[in-house]
């Protein structure tokens, strides 16, 4: 795999966390984590919930006055249940604060300091070369910081390929995500003026 083909690939993976949202892809991988290797907890949290609310509807069918031996023990597995529940949610609660800041530091080492990290080690490295002459003075700034003169550096072609991207972000965001709807020709209604013009006419 080139150089080049490496970097556009990495400032690629970069942009597409930033499109879709590091929150969005979170949840996404957080859900199927639990599936695959908690889906027990995730099964009881469910039975709990259930139970909980097929209690609770049995204990506001039953008079706290006539059946009041089965209404306090309705009460009170409603009252356990609840509690149960709340620890259950309260340690899932911790294990996706961890597992968050497990996937962050991941995001970031396989996109943003995966860059960082190319871009040091291949510093004194060209990406390709320029056509002699094409580019005169202008051949100084993009073989920086240390590639080459006559090359295009690492940090220049990241650059170029975040720009490029940026780019097409905006017109696929302006030709193919657009609403039609909010394009189209909306009546136009009447103004003041005119309604008091047609008033005094009438």
């Amino acid at each position: 795999m080139s150089l080049a083909f490496t970097i556009f690939a990495l400032v690629f993976l970069t942009e597409l966390v930033s499109w879709i949202g590091k929150t969005v892809l979170l949840n996404i991988f957080y859900t199927l984590h639990q599936y695959l290797f908690h889906r027990s907890t995730v099964q009881r949290q469910r039975q709990l919930k259930k139970d909980i609310l097929a209690t609770k509807q049995e204990l506001l069918q039953t008079s706290a006055q006539d059946q009041f031996a089965k209404w306090a023990k309705l009460r009170r597995k409603v009252d356990k249940g609840i509690d149960d529940l709340e620890k259950l949610s309260s340690e899932m609660s911790a294990s996706k604060a961890s597992y968050s800041t497990k996937f962050s530091t991941a995001v970031w080492i396989t996109t943003s300091g995966a860059q960082y990290a190319l871009g040091w080690w291949f510093g004194k490295q060209a990406v390709f070369y320029l056509p002699p002459g094409w580019f005169g003075p202008a051949e100084w700034w993009l073989s920086l910081l240390f590639a080459p003169m006559g090359s295009v550096s690492c940090g220049v072609w990241q650059m170029a390929c975040k720009r490029v991207l940026k780019v097409g972000e905006g017109i696929l965001k302006d030709f193919v995500l657009t609403d039609p709807a909010s394009n189209a020709p909306t009546a136009e209604t009447p103004t003041e003026s005119t309604q008091a013009s047609s008033e005094k006419t009438e």
